[in-house]
């Protein structure tokens, strides 16, 4: 099991390469091919990221639905060999527009989380998924440590250098997959392909019939909405609050990338050996609670240091919590649920960066009412305690 194990964890890390790897010379990249100052480049490369995020919520629950009908291994093979040929595209664009159209087609075949996450739940036993989702987890997490630092230094070669990277990295994982890869989708649970369930809608409605997944979905959407609060501000907030390079922005990121990795990895399987995945989730969120309190109002940068080890706890929560979905589902339908998640997942992405940017702008603006650039994690802290109060009020049938 161990080269497919590498092939599931290898496509979850370049997902994350993937997006990250291209950060940085993205301003750049626009400006060369659309021209005008870099305040238009920050509006398209919202747009792109936008773009990006909506595919996934779009995509998820039907990438994840024909895995379950068809299999684990023919989706990931084929989202792999789109995605290298896509970021060849991308490579050698000479308009936003195609630019526009490559993000729109990574979104979709970057929604492969969730049937890696269905490979894993249909290898694993129920005493394991925790473990095993922390290390999809902790695969996410080192791409997202890795993927900017090798965009800045292949940027150094030009523009489109990172597009070539990511294009070979997804190409050779698709070599890899093709020999190692096996099939876990048996003729037993094997589940029929229907629109009705495979839009993010009726995914939604269906699962919702399963016995309090309704509740721990929107506990996950209102966690993650909260978490997503550092990605979405914490570069502004950093310059804002601390002063600090971006330089020094990137390395706070890449630390926490690293010891979220370790969490997840590492500590995640005898956390839930010792307490429980349901504690996990709580006591993981208090960690969260914590921080977000703390840095609402620090105005050290040393103390944001020093406060990321506790803010990385919290990345004990989104394994724990999707372990706890996972085995409230029938063996059919875990491609279905991780689908959902994903959608979940990118609505959050789509949501958070709207409101956290917005609160950032409303207490640090000539009319704010209070001076407070760390009002969006007071915001994300009454989301999270929100969703953890319908967490506490859900029951399903293994919790």
């Amino acid at each position: 099991m161990r080269l497919p194990f590498l092939f599931i964890l290898a496509t979850v890390m370049i997902d994350a390469m993937g997006i990250g790897l291209i950060m940085p010379i993205m301003p750049d990249l626009i400006v060369e091919v659309k021209g005008g100052t870099l305040a238009d480049a920050a509006l398209w490369g919202g747009v792109l990221s936008t773009a990006f995020a909506t595919m996934q919520f779009l995509f998820g629950p039907i990438i994840g639905s024909l895995s379950d009908a068809f299999g684990r291994r023919p989706v990931l093979l084929v989202s792999l060999f789109v995605m290298a040929l896509d970021y060849v595209v991308m490579a050698v664009a000479g308009s936003i527009w195609l630019l526009l159209a490559g993000r729109i087609v990574g979104g979709i075949t970057a929604a492969t989380h969730a049937t890696a996450s269905a490979y894993m739940a249909d290898v694993s036993r129920p005493e394991q998924k925790a473990a095993r989702f922390g290390m999809l987890g902790a695969a996410f997490g080192v791409g997202f440590v890795l993927g900017p630092l090798m965009g800045g230094v292949l940027g150094e070669f030009g523009t489109r250098a990172p597009f070539w990277a990511a294009a070979v990295l997804a190409g050779l994982n698709f070599v890899l997959g093709l020999f190692v890869m096996n099939e876990t989708v048996t003729t037993a649970t094997r589940r029929a392909f229907s629109w009705a369930s495979a839009n993010p809608l009726g995914a939604f409605r269906m699962l919702g019939q399963v016995p309090g997944l309704k509740g721990l979905l929107w506990a996950y959407f209102l966690y993650s909405v909260a978490i997503y609060v550092y990605p979405a501000i914490w570069s502004y907030f950093s310059q804002e609050r601390f002063g600090w390079s971006p330089k020094m922005i990137g390395l706070s990121l890449g630390i926490f990338g690293f010891l979220m990795a370790v969490v997840q990895g590492g500590l995640l399987p005898h956390i839930t050996r010792r307490i429980g995945e349901r504690r996990t989730v709580i006591w993981g969120q208090l960690f969260d609670f914590v921080g977000f309190g703390l840095l609402a109002f620090i105005a050290s940068g040393t103390l944001a240091l020093i406060l990321i080890p506790i803010t990385a706890m919290g990345a004990v929560v989104p394994p724990a919590l999707q372990a706890i979905m996972s085995r409230s589902v029938a063996d059919d339908q875990q491609g279905a649920l991780q689908g959902v998640m994903s959608a979940v997942h990118a609505l959050s992405m789509i949501v958070s960066p709207l409101l956290m940017a917005s609160v950032f702008a409303r207490f640090t603006g000539p009319q704010a009412p209070v001076y407070l650039p760390g009002a969006p994690f007071l915001v994300a802290l009454a989301l999270m305690a929100a969703g953890l109060v319908i967490f506490l009020r859900t029951r399903t049938a293994v919790t």
